[in-house]
């Protein structure tokens, strides 16, 4: 502990007077845990046992990073003992065993943050034996971990590192993870080789054109050519090599595509190169080839981590369900296991704030459940004996068991998980389309190049592989292929600073023709939260309210808990005692109190007053959630909970009309606040359905989108996901489940509905700028193609008119202003 007396303590850090802070987390160190006298001071146990385990291993140097970084967020250890990362089933799922003899697993983490983070947990070897690399991703907070299995076991990591004030979960990396991974670290490799190639090759141009110039000797000349043909030949056989294999391939298929006369004019130009070399006469070619192999496999590269990330995305659907499950055995002992060693009649305890592992059905006990995940509800809904409990939901207040109905890919959740998966594999139509165009464009291509060389073959065949070669090189797709998306990279571009990120050009073009936009309401209209929207009755009662509800965890008690302290109402001591599903009542200051629903405080035998019972008709009218507060059996104040709309929600929703758009609201919550919500935002022309489930949602869309329209489904949680992928376009808005914004095609970064504006505004401009450069793109190609035919530009102009045309494309599409 010597160390300590180095370490500035967070409470040093934090400015604004806090009198006694925790020197760990620097939150405030509650009265009745203040160590009189004592040098440091811990708001609670956990931080001092991650402050004592930090010293204690020399690694108190996060301090000061953390110092650095200006981040003093509380990172506490659970106790939890991460049993179930033993269990054979879970190995098999989760742990990648390696060559070495060593194993690895990739973790999420909690609380990771900040470089500091990132430092303290890539130290673990240092504090645990066996652990031999840890490398941590603070931007996914995620941790690839490698130990040696004879020495240390997952579970010890796991302790350690929860100790650490971590608390980890297993994130799945499948082998076909593993092998994009690979694939992807290959793709650089060629990329860094053709680079390479073509700075050398167009470094040998530079002095082969000066030379043409100055009276270059002869030797010289083919020593240059020479070593710019080596080179082009190292870019050809090796990163080259990828086209030649999608040119065979498309031979095999049948499907000609765009590899096909790429793979032509290389081998031509390389041949016809490699001819002029030797006959040192006539034009080579071989820094376009090299500089063509690069860039083309740039594009590709990026096109495949944009495919990728989508995949993987999809992937999150996933994880939404726990890696482990107490699982109670025959001789009533409760043992942790992995999710995949549940199977149908197995027994599983839940306790309060667990998520639910499996499908399956209450056997004893009562709780409130957050179902928010599967139905979008912003109030829990009480489950009791014989009652369906669903995977990834979570028991919120207290402990019961449950027997497992179903587990994996059959629960609901995974069977919903699996339609997004297969809606996201679809191919749209108007991919279908441009892929059938691409074709034909290249066997076009392919048949003018060959009626070329056939041609100038009987007028002058010395000139008619240059003809040919020219052509397939100033026709090459890259001023075709660049128009789309360089005009859509800028629009995105434009997009993202405006707090809009959009997947892809596609989702652009669809939003071009107005349609209907189908809403969510709980976060998405809402800001997602319970909060209090108003009080009525006696407001000398809230210090007593405040007293009773600081004693139950009930999203209904947080809310009520953080608006009355905001109001500044002093702590009062009370004993309460909660009844599920219906309130909460106790003494405070020697009265009875009571808070909850109207049917709870009735049933306690109070009695609401003509004024109590308004106001509750009022609550219910508005779409809230009331809850009666009664003193001394005597009805004295209604407070009424609701989940607020956003501010700009109605004015959004009315400029998006104006822009010729439909509205409808579709949601999970009850009919009523669901209607109540329309209202308030103005739609009355549209579809309003509430109680609607996941497969409802999707339904809906589908029918729309059957119809032929112009379909945007907006949402924030894994309920909305199916919809959001089957949609058109599907929208997650800021603060949306992960689940949810992977399967977007377009997330709102900033909050509110005025970014909806702009892309609706924005999408039709940035279409007009796709279709410009695809004009520009066609006639350059028409012009060059009969330019070429005609024999007017050789394979050198062509190589120089190909940039050419792409640059006039990067001009067109940066300078166009479409989001603004």
């Amino acid at each position: 502990m010597s160390g300590a007396t180095a370490v500035a303590p967070p409470s040093a850090l934090r400015p604004g007077g806090i009198a006694v802070a925790c020197d760990h987390c620097a939150l405030p160190v509650p009265a009745g845990l203040i160590e009189p006298g004592a040098s440091r001071q811990f708001c609670c146990g956990g931080c001092r046992a991650v402050y004592t385990m930090i010293l204690t291993c020399g690694l108190e140097r996060f301090y000061e990073l953390r110092e650095r970084d200006d981040a003093l967020r509380p990172a506490t250890p659970t106790g939890a003992r991460y049993e179930g990362y033993d269990d054979p089933a879970f190995a098999e799922s989760w742990i990648l065993a390696r060559p070495d003899e060593l194993a690895s697993c990739e973790l999420y983490l909690e609380s990771v943050h900040c470089a500091a983070c990132v430092w303290l947990v890539e130290r673990l070897p240092r504090v645990l034996g066996g652990v031999v690399e840890v490398r941590a991703d603070v931007g996914r907070q995620r941790a690839e971990v490698v130990w040696d299995p004879a020495r240390v076991r997952l579970s010890e990591i796991a302790r350690a590192l929860d100790r650490l004030g971590y608390p980890s979960h297993p994130y799945r990396r499948s082998e076909l993870a593993n092998l994009r991974r690979q694939e992807e670290r290959r793709s650089l490799v060629r990329i860094g080789v053709a680079g390479a190639c073509a700075g050398n090759a167009m470094m040998f141009a530079f002095a082969l054109w000066g030379g043409a110039y100055a009276e270059m000797e002869p030797g010289h000349r083919l020593l240059l050519r020479g070593a710019s043909f080596a080179v082009a030949i190292v870019s050809l056989l090796w990163p080259g090599r990828a086209f030649y294999s999608g040119a065979l391939a498309s031979l095999r298929t049948r499907v000609p595509h765009m590899d096909l006369p790429i793979a032509i004019a290389l081998t031509l130009g390389m041949g016809w190169g490699a001819v002029n070399t030797i006959r040192d006469t006539g034009e080579v070619y071989f820094e376009s080839l090299t500089t063509v192999i690069f860039l083309l496999l740039v594009g590709r590269f990026i096109q495949q981590r944009q495919q990728r990330a989508a995949e993987e995305a999809v992937e999150d659907l996933f994880r939404l369900t726990p890696a482990t499950a107490r699982r109670i055995d025959t001789d009533g002992q409760t043992r942790e296991v992995a999710v995949e060693a549940l199977a149908a009649g197995d027994v599983v305890e839940l306790r309060a704030g667990d998520s639910v592992p499996a499908d399956g059905i209450v056997v004893e006990g009562r709780s409130e459940f957050d179902l928010s995940l599967l139905t979008g509800e912003s109030l829990p809904r009480t489950l009791g004996i014989g009652e369906h409990a669903y995977a990834g939901t979570v028991n919120l207040s207290n402990r019961l068991t449950m027997r497992v109905q179903s587990t994996g890919a059959a629960t609901r959740v995974g069977r919903l998980a699996a339609l997004v998966e297969n809606l996201a594999r679809e191919r749209p139509p108007l991919l279908r389309m441009a892929d059938r165009l691409s074709h034909r464009f290249v066997i076009v291509v392919l048949a003018l190049a060959a009626i070329t060389a056939a041609v100038w073959l009987a007028i002058e065949p010395a000139l008619a592989i240059e003809h040919a070669i020219a052509l397939l090189i100033v026709t090459c797709p890259c001023a075709l292929g660049l128009a789309t998306p360089l005009a859509v990279r800028a629009a995105v571009g434009s997009a993202a600073r405006m707090g809009i990120l959009i997947k892809g050009g596609e989702t652009i073009e669809r939003l071009a023709r107005p349609g209907i936009v189908l809403l969510d309401k709980t976060g998405t209209l809402t800001s997602g939260r319970m909060r209090l929207v108003e009080w009525r009755g006696d407001a000398a009662v809230k210090p007593w309210l405040l007293a009773l509800e600081r004693q139950v965890v009930h999203p209904i008690a947080r809310a009520l808990v953080e608006a009355l302290e905001r109001e500044g109402h002093v702590d009062l001591p009370c004993a309460a005692k909660q009844t599920l599903g219906g309130g909460v009542e106790g003494e405070v200051a020697g009265h009875a109190v009571l808070a909850g629903s109207p049917a709870f405080v009735t049933r306690a035998g109070v009695s609401l007053s003509p004024e109590v019972s308004r106001d509750l008709d009022l609550c219910v009218g508005n779409g809230w959630t009331p809850v009666v507060v009664a003193v001394d059996r005597v009805a004295v104040a209604v407070a009424a909970l609701g989940d607020p709309l956003i501010p700009d929600a109605a004015a959004s929703l009315a400029a998006i009309r104006r822009l010729g758009w439909r509205i409808g609201l579709v949601s999970g919550d009850h009919p009523a606040v669901v209607a109540a919500a329309a209202r308030e935002v103005g739609i009355t022309d549209g579809l309003v359905e509430g109680g609607a489930s996941p497969e409802r949602k999707l339904e809906i869309v589908r029918e729309l989108a059957g119809s032929g329209e112009t379909v945007v489904m907006v949402g924030d949680g894994v309920n909305d996901s199916a919809a959001l992928v089957a949609a058109p376009v599907g929208v997650a808005v800021r603060g949306g489940a992960e689940a949810s914004l992977s399967a977007a095609d377009v997330y709102l970064s900033r909050p509110g509905l005025a970014g909806l504006v702009a892309l609706f505004a924005g999408a039709p401009r940035a279409v007009g700028v796709i279709r410009r450069n695809l004009r520009v793109s066609l006639v350059y190609n028409a012009v060059t193609a009969s330019l070429a035919v005609t024999g007017w530009i050789d394979p050198l102009l062509a190589a120089l008119l190909m940039p050419a045309s792409s640059l006039t494309v990067v001009l067109l599409s940066w300078r166009s202003r479409t989001f603004s």
